[in-house]
């Protein structure tokens, strides 16, 4: 069961609240709609459950709040605005990506692209998916983790009629099997055909929680819906009895031969048109314009059922009136709940003819979907009859429920990075583009003649702030916080973006060895080129490779780490880009300015001192090692990234600090008790 208690936002100043005093539950089993107009408070009082948002209240996921639930993704899954993500990355790819992110194993992607029917689609980019391929992503995203509860945030807007019965016929699917689902809405009529439950709310506070059925009766008008070839007559008696007997009956005409009838009932309105003669050729009750009416859920029926069914001589939609004839169609085989593949395979082998149960729910059934004509306005009365064919776009049924829970392993973070990283092409155009500028810039400057070996490896002339490798690396890292991580499937507790530890620090590995490797490549390629353009004396193999190679390797690494934390901290590309650029162009002149002078102290000796200071003894080149790479760090540009680096990452570690939804009494209100959440 979902508990919200108190939900209430912090508005900006002479703001009101957008949520105010918000208190209603969702119980399992049951689809539970949150209704309300643009601007009521729907979206920020999800946002309020899930601790995105600061406020006030507490929300409880069966018996627990969030930062309480060890693994969030195994009991909440949700669905906010539009589904983000890379344009350039593949629907399988995005599901693994946030499958690993989840913990879950990567053949559980494959099982929800069947069973939200996008497995013909499964290589396609995200950038060419429709509304309604993005939102069956989108569902089955919320998916990944085998929840018990559903937060969705209008999941219907802009879908097709056939979309629109296609999500609820799942979202019902999973309540029927004692999840719980909760979702937002405007439009009353929805809400009255797929809700079992409707929760109102108005300027952010509660207005009225009711089951569907009352929903249904207080707030949409009902009426009954007749078909006719004598409209006019039946609609002269129904006025004539109505004014004879002083009851507030009002008949409307429309167009061809239906009747629209306030105020009246069924069996009223059949009894009339028996006694008076009038063939009938549709009756039943409507609340308001909902629209097609929903199909009742077929409860399992037992291994004979008879259900009164008008016979060929009675009027079609008579009550039990006098001289009414019946017929009775019984429904062999055991009580069993049907699955659209199953339901394909009835369809083949029943009778043409079948009868459902009485209306039972306000919306569709989770996993049979009879075909409703699509001129069929009107909800199904108790004596209607239906056909048992399977809905066109009928899918399989959800899949199998995840039998363990996932194992809290470093090796998931990283699994969850390599695929983030490796899922979209511009890792590889960036990739490519490093190493043709530095191929070029090795080229060019070895064909002057005034640049260093050095500087020809490493294609570094003058005017660049970083080499080519190293620049790329900081693209990287920057783009490791980029629009994909604003998914609340993504922030294992809480948040738009993951600030975990174990998350940085997966991080920071897969950059550092991509840093790496793309510097080898580089180099590798410099080396090969020029020896090929120019003979094997331009680029002879400098007798300090090792030290060089030490040295880009640690420039390369440095600058991704520094894209990478910038990005995190400002939550966008362009600032990685831009600390990556302003470590050379801006740190290091200033470390130059307040650095410059004769030094007047030397750290020759170091090793030495180190060693008496520990009591340990290492080899003499141990002690070379250490000397390189003070000399290393010694550099102006070393000094800088390490500067920067060390900045960067104390914001990151004070910006990280999540801030909870905490509930406070208001003083001016009796609120029920609740515990303090700590």
């Amino acid at each position: 069961m979902l508990q919200a208690i108190g939900l209430t936002s912090t508005p900006r100043r002479d703001l009101t609240s957008a949520v105010d005093d918000l208190t209603f539950e969702a119980r399992p089993g049951s689809v539970t709609a949150l209704l309300g107009a643009s601007g009521a408070g729907k979206t920020t009082a999800l946002r309020l459950m899930l601790e995105l948002q600061p406020g006030r209240g507490i929300t409880y996921f069966r018996g627990r709040p969030l930062h309480r639930i060890a693994h969030p993704a195994r009991e909440i899954g949700v669905l906010l605005g539009d589904v983000p993500g890379h344009p350039g990355r593949t629907v399988r790819g995005q599901l693994r990506m946030l499958g690993a992110a989840v913990g879950v194993p990567a053949s559980r992607a494959d099982e929800l692209l069947d069973v939200v029917g996008l497995q013909g689609l499964r290589d396609e980019r995200l950038g060419t998916l429709s509304l309604g391929m993005e939102r069956r992503l989108g569902l089955a995203t919320a998916l990944l983790g085998d929840p018990h509860t559903l937060l969705l945030d209008a999941p219907s807007g802009g879908l097709s009629l056939r979309e629109t019965s296609w999500l609820f016929g799942l979202l019902s699917a999973h309540a029927a099997q004692g999840g719980t689902v909760l979702y937002t809405t405007d439009d009353p009529k929805e809400a009255a055909r797929t809700a079992d439950h409707v929760v109102t709310i108005d300027d952010g506070r509660l207005v009225a929680d009711q089951d569907g059925a009352a929903f249904a009766r207080t707030r949409l008008r009902p009426r009954v819906a007749v078909r006719t070839p004598h409209a006019a007559r039946l609609a002269d008696v129904l006025s004539r009895e109505a004014r004879a007997s002083r009851r507030s009956v009002e008949v409307v005409t429309e167009a061809g031969s239906r009747l629209t009838v306030f105020g009246s009932t069924c069996p009223e309105i059949g009894e009339a048109a028996f006694r008076h003669g009038i063939l009938v050729h549709q009756l039943a009750d409507e609340f308001g314009d909902t629209g097609p009416g929903p199909v009742p859920r077929l409860a399992p029926v037992p291994a004979a059922v008879s259900v009164p069914v008008p016979g060929p001589g009675s009027s079609p939609g008579s009550g039990s009136g006098p001289g009414s004839s019946f017929r009775t169609v019984s429904v062999p085989g055991p009580a069993r709940a049907f699955t659209p593949r199953q339901a394909r395979a009835e369809a083949d082998t029943t009778p043409t003819e079948a009868v459902t149960t009485p209306h039972t729910a306000p919306h569709a059934t989770p996993q049979t979907a009879p075909h409703v004509a699509p001129d069929a306005e009107t909800h199904t009365g108790p004596h209607t009859e239906l056909r048992a064919e399977p809905a066109p776009d009928a899918l399989g049924p959800l899949p199998p429920p995840l039998s363990a829970r996932p194992v809290r392993s470093p090796l998931r973070p990283v699994r969850y990075e390599l695929r983030r990283m490796l899922g979209v092409p511009s890792t590889y155009l960036i990739v490519a583009a490093v190493l043709v500028a530095s191929t070029v810039l090795a080229v060019t400057l070895a064909h002057s003649g005034r640049t260093s070996l050095p500087g020809l490896l490493s294609a570094w002339p003058g005017l660049l702030p970083l080499p080519p490798a190293a620049l790329g690396a900081g693209l990287l890292g920057a783009l490791s916080f980029g629009h994909e991580f604003r998914y609340p499937a993504l922030a294992d507790a809480r948040g738009t973006v993951p600030r975990r530890l174990g998350l940085l620090l997966a991080k920071s590995v897969v950059m550092a060895a991509s840093a790496l490797l793309l510097t080898l490549l580089a180099v590798v390629a410099d080396f090969g080129v020029l020896r090929l353009a120019y003979g094997a004396g331009v680029a002879p193999v400098p007798d300090n490779w090792l030290a060089l190679g030490t040295g880009w390797a640690g420039l390369a690494v440095g600058s991704a780490w520094a894209g990478l934390l910038a990005a995190g901290v400002f939550r966008a590309a362009v600032a990685g880009v831009a600390a990556v650029i302003a470590v050379p162009t801006l740190v290091v002149p200033l470390l130059q300015v307040a650095l410059s002078g004769p030094s007047a102290r030397s750290m020759a000796g170091l090793p030495g001192r180190l060693r008496e200071l520990t009591w340990l003894q290492w080899p003499g080149q141990v002690d070379r090692w250490l000397m390189v790479a003070v000399r290393l760090m010694a550099q102006p540009v070393a000094a800088a990234l390490t500067l920067s680096l060390s900045v960067l990452l104390c914001a990151y570690l004070l910006t990280g600090r999540r801030r909870r939804a905490r509930w406070r009494p208001r003083k001016d209100r009796s609120m029920p008790s609740c515990p303090q959440v700590p």
